[in-house]
């Protein structure tokens, strides 16, 4: 089977995924990773539909025994192409898929950093997520506390990985999450 429109991934994601804050971040991932199949030269399309599915099965499946293998297994019955489905696989690291791709290592690049950056944008005064400045983000990041559940070495190997500095990084997924500001509930009070 050829890679999924987005309105097939964007149904498949509702099928699995009910909770508000899963689908704006599988949104966020999306817009990010379709910001960087631009700036790489990469089919926009499938690096969209790849953010929307990474964690489609994560509402049903949270454990790290079960996601996102069970989304793989489900994604490989409707005939999903390997390359996707490994991609998937790929942005857990507990899975052991080596990010082989640039758009392996964008999708793990841009996974953790959407969610630190919205928690940095819900902070801020103005709830926007266009304010959110590369320099606050290393700020937060330096704060345990703030966002617990978000890995930041795998923040910061996601930069490296990509080969970007993380300040260009930052810029880039804020930019992306921007654009979709008002679907992410992030277009300020």
């Amino acid at each position: 089977m050829p890679y999924p429109t987005r309105e097939e991934a964007w149904q498949l994601l509702n099928e699995y995924t009910k909770n508000e804050s899963l689908i704006k971040h599988a949104l966020a991932v999306e817009a990010a990773m379709r910001a960087y199949a631009r700036k790489l030269g990469e089919s926009e399309e499938q690096w969209g539909v790849l953010g929307l599915l990474h964690d489609f099965d994560y509402e049903k499946h949270p454990t790290l025994d079960e996601h996102p293998q069970k989304g793989a297994e489900i994604l490989r019955a409707r005939g999903y192409p390997e390359e996707l489905i490994r991609a998937v696989l790929s942005h857990a690291s507990h899975t052991g898929i080596p990010r082989e791709t640039r758009m392996m290592q964008a999708l793990f690049a841009v996974d953790e950093l959407t969610g630190f950056v919205t928690a940095v944008a819900l902070v801020r005064p103005g709830k926007k997520v266009a304010e959110v400045e590369p320099k606050s983000v290393k700020k937060k990041m330096k704060d345990k506390a703030f966002a617990r559940a978000v890995n930041r070495d795998e923040i910061l190997e996601g930069a490296q990985l990509l080969g970007v500095d993380f300040d260009e990084h930052v810029r880039t997924v804020v930019a992306a999450m921007a654009g979709i500001a008002a679907a992410l509930g992030l277009a300020g009070e």
